[in-house]
């Protein structure tokens, strides 16, 4: 199709009843970055699908090597946005390591993720799990039931070494998670010593998700938190056994979001709407009909250009399952979530959480008030730009307005604590009273100082 009449094609687009509203676009010719992962699925779905297109841009799709050569990318302009980690517009932008303004005005999914184990761990972790009726390991799994695992280790003088994708992922922070709800120290950051191993008995360490399963079958790492199809692909190879979603660590956590600097939203306003209106579209064909459009969108991400791992791979947590063990499928129908529960709505309840967390290990290395958490998430995630997007799709006929939270504060409703694995709710209008709830990690004024938490 040559570029007029894709033009052409676009602004006579009829859009169910009403004609699609065209936005004079400040710029159409678009490259947006990604990372070979399942929740980049917006991304190929909007392009696939002609919803790009259909609001006159002409976007370019490439993956990127890790999560820093994507950021570096975007904020230095050869990417105009990207699939981003939740953490990274918010680190950004408060100056943990990159420094920054990144905005988000669509967040990408709900849940996505796994915690996985090695063969030999899991099988020294079995005789700690419960089981159920069935003989069946009881799901969820505690990580109380790894930290014996981790003590002989230790004990014998070989370090648990564990995989996360990046320090500011939600794969570190729910892996962290997981571990102190358990009991065991995942180790701190401070300013001069930034592995966030101080005081770990799990030492944790960066793998980019696609070399997750190789690192665990070379004996490099003992576990990891990553994305799909990572998680699934070690059943696939036989090498390892997820023990944990993130469903049932916290049920519908956010996941990734679609990042873009400030000064591109500045400068391009009517074109971020118009990508939001297509990721928007594209979240809901995802998700619309109990997810009959799943098998096709499997088919989508297996290709080289997306995921590029097997359709049986993709599939398997896709599609409203999850296998653990080998043989061990069991429904989880939410395990990705790409519209349902206001799933694509940039909540500044999830801002705060993931920023508590960094609070928590040490990446905010001072007490800050409640308020500050406030203005950072109002800084970078942005629901008045995902709401008039949302307003034009609804006009157009293209979405329900039912589907939308018109009158929300962009503060979601208490976590309750039965939602979450540890037993401690979430609130995001008062997040130093969360940290404090915590057993594990900073609390008030707490430091980390050397090797010690002072205060």
């Amino acid at each position: 199709m040559t570029r007029l009449t894709a033009i052409l094609a676009a602004s006579t687009f009829l859009a169910g009843p009403a004609m699609a509203e065209m936005l004079t676009l400040e710029k159409d010719e678009l490259t947006f970055g990604f990372i070979k992962l399942t929740d980049m699925a917006p991304l190929a779905v909007a392009y696939e699908q002609g919803y790009f297109m259909d609001e006159g841009l002409f976007v370019t799709l490439e993956a990127q090597a890790n999560w820093k050569v994507l950021l570096d990318g975007v904020i230095d302009g050869q990417l105009d946005g990207a699939h981003m980690l939740a953490g990274q517009p918010l680190a950004a932008t408060i100056g943990y390591g990159t420094e920054a303004h990144i905005v988000t005005p669509f967040s990408m999914d709900l849940n996505g993720n796994g915690i996985t184990v090695s063969n030999a761990v899991w099988e020294a972790m079995k005789p700690n799990i419960p089981t159920d009726a069935e003989g069946r390991p009881q799901h969820p799994i505690s990580a109380a039931a790894l930290k014996p695992v981790i003590e002989q280790y230790r004990a014998e003088g070989k370090p648990f070494n564990m995989g996360m994708v990046f320090p500011v992922s939600t794969h570190n922070y729910e892996l962290r998670y997981w571990l102190a709800a358990g009991g065991i120290e995942p180790g701190y950051y401070s300013e001069q010593n930034t592995t966030g191993q101080i005081g770990a008995e799990a030492l944790l360490s960066v793998t980019p998700p696609p070399q997750m399963p190789a690192t665990l079958e070379a004996g490099t790492i003992y576990g990891y938190a990553v994305g799909e199809p990572w998680n699934q692909q070690a059943v696939a190879m036989g090498i390892g056994v997820p023990v944990i979603t993130d469903y049932e660590l916290w049920k519908n956590n956010p996941e990734k979001v679609f990042g873009l600097t400030a000064d591109f939203i500045e400068e391009n306003p009517n074109t971020t709407i118009a990508i939001t209106k297509a990721l928007i579209r594209a979240a809901i064909w995802l998700d619309e009909n109990d997810n009959a459009n799943r098998e096709e969108a499997v088919e989508i991400l297996s290709r080289p250009e997306y995921v590029g791992a097997d359709p049986e791979v993709i599939a398997a947590s896709m599609t409203g399952t999850f296998e653990y063990e080998k043989g061990d499928v069991r429904e989880v129908p939410d395990f990705n979530t790409f519209f349902r529960h206001h799933a694509t709505y940039p909540f500044y309840s999830d801002a705060v959480w993931y920023l508590t967390q960094m609070r928590r290990w040490g990446q905010i290395a001072e007490a800050k008030p409640d308020s500050w958490y406030d203005e950072v998430a109002k800084s970078v995630y942005k629901p008045e730009i995902y709401l008039e997007a949302a307003r034009m799709l609804v006009k157009e006929g293209l979405a329900d307005e039912a589907d939308f939270p018109w009158d929300s504060d962009g503060y979601k409703a208490p976590t309750p604590a039965a939602d979450i694995i540890d037993g401690i709710g979430y609130d995001g209008r008062t997040p130093n009273a969360y940290l404090d709830s915590l057993p594990i990690g900073l609390k008030g004024d707490q430091t980390v100082v050397g090797s010690e938490i002072q205060g």
